[in-house]
């Protein structure tokens, strides 16, 4: 079922986000001080092209420094990046197979928003499914 939303997803505003993100990031590239905001541009293009079965966690390890540079991501790039989830989950909604892929690009707009700190990972990794094996009684 993942693959089969992310394959409509990709198509219908996956490719078209990662292109923004990609864009955002050789734009962050230019000036050199703002290369650690470019890797997070890509790292969620990534997140961006094929985001069902994978979520985003806070990372242990980030500090000040992290929030600091989502203020200053903020500035340059945030806001324009949740501006095109919204744009895009606008046409999505009004499509009845488009609902779930609307509902997934708006939880993508806190990502967007504050990316340092964060870390994407697979859904299996933090919401493990147990079999009847794993599991038992006390």
């Amino acid at each position: 079922m993942k693959t089969l939303l992310n394959l409509i997803w990709l198509v219908l505003a996956g490719f078209w986000l990662a292109a923004g993100y990609v864009l955002a990031g050789i734009l962050l590239i230019i000036p050199i001080i703002t290369i650690p905001f470019a890797i997070a541009s890509f790292r969620i293009a990534a997140y961006a092209l094929w985001p069902f079965g994978r979520t985003v966690v806070d990372k242990p390890t980030a500090g000040v420094g992290s929030a600091l540079g989502n203020v200053i991501w903020v500035l340059l790039a945030g806001w324009w990046l949740a501006l095109a989830h919204i744009v895009t989950a606008i046409p999505l909604f009004v499509s009845i197979i488009g609902i779930p892929l609307g509902w997934a690009n708006l939880k993508m707009i806190p990502v967007s928003l504050l990316p340092l700190g964060k870390q994407i990972v697979r859904s299996d990794a933090v919401y493990p499914t147990y079999t009847h094996t794993q599991y038992v009684q006390p």
